[in-house]
């Protein structure tokens, strides 16, 4: 980035500087059924990049308070969320399409209507489609940890990116973080603690236990059962 601070800065000033992204995409297999969940059920579960905003009263059946997911996987448990609480709006966002067409299969079996999935780079749906003051919540749970000291870098929770996601939360709406890296654990901590315009949900001012609202998967309970930690952690807009 040299003597600018930002991506922004850069730009603004005519510089281009390659970006460091969060995650790689290893295209994985797309099995038959995920291919024909994407096919036929696009139109009711997909939400294609636009660089301008959403309507995003206009996105579901009904309007109401919206949570977005970052990196969701498979979709289980960003599945079982939105069958849940019914009474929240979902948008998840990820980059590997196998897990998109898993989720869109899910989803449709189940007969859900507040649900949405989006595959594409999130912090570019988020500068460029999300409005400001819209969300209720954000979830990013077992983020790529990115272990190597020298990939560090690429960690998505950053200084920059925590308050780009403040700028669309609304007053009031959470920031819930969740890793089974300690060492990332304790850099989300640091990050969060410093930002600005945030508040530690936590009671001592670490870490949280694990809401109710966020299901257990079968690799956290493996990881359970083998001795290994998970730390969550919420931030509220203040």
């Amino acid at each position: 980035m040299g003597k600018y601070k930002s991506q922004e800065e850069a730009e603004a000033a005519g510089v281009y500087v390659r970006k460091v992204q969060s995650f790689i995409v290893r295209e994985g297999r797309l099995t038959k059924g995920q291919a024909l969940a994407i096919e036929s059920f696009w139109s009711d579960y997909g939400l294609d990049y636009q660089p301008d905003l959403f309507n995003l009263d206009t996105l579901f059946p009904k309007a109401q308070p919206i949570v977005l997911e970052i990196g969701f996987g498979m979709g289980k448990s960003l599945v079982e969320m939105a069958q849940n609480t019914p009474e929240l709006n979902f948008i998840g966002i990820e980059v590997h399409k196998p897990g998109v067409g898993a989720c869109i299969a899910e989803a449709q079996a189940l007969g859900l209507t507040n649900l949405k999935v989006m595959e594409h780079d999130a912090v570019e749906v988020l500068k460029n489609s999300i409005p400001d003051n819209s969300l209720h919540r954000v979830q990013l749970y077992f983020p790529d940890p990115w272990h190597k000291k020298r990939h560090h870098k690429r960690r998505i929770v950053q200084a920059e990116f925590v308050q780009l996601l403040r700028q669309k939360l609304h007053q009031g709406g959470t920031f819930h973080m969740a890793t089974d890296w300690e060492n990332y654990a304790e850099q989300m901590l640091e990050v969060m603690l410093e930002a600005e315009g945030y508040e530690n949900q936590s009671s001592d001012k670490t870490y949280v236990p694990r809401p109710d609202y966020r299901p257990i998967t079968k690799f956290e309970k493996r990881g359970e059962r083998l001795g290994h930690g998970v730390w969550d952690l919420i931030f509220e807009k203040e």
